[in-house]
């Protein structure tokens, strides 16, 4: 039998790895601690957020941090 691997588009792909890395994440910490981690991250990059130069990690982060959320909870 052939398996067919799923192909992600090209344009998709940065998307594919950070959801890659919070699986990882996930795997390697647990769920509670995945939680834990990611509300840490959520408020981290809600306080580099508030300035003007930090908003350009704080908002990648705040979205990696409510998808690791999302992945620890569901």
């Amino acid at each position: 039998m052939t398996e067919h691997k799923k192909r992600v588009h090209w344009l998709l792909y940065p998307f594919w790895l950070i959801w890659r890395a919070v699986i990882w994440i996930i795997e390697a910490t647990g769920r509670l601690i995945g939680a834990i981690l990611g509300l840490v991250l959520l408020i981290v990059g809600g306080i580099l957020t508030l300035t003007v130069i930090g908003a350009i990690i704080g908002i990648p982060l705040i979205i990696f941090a409510v998808m690791l959320i999302v992945r620890s909870l569901f």
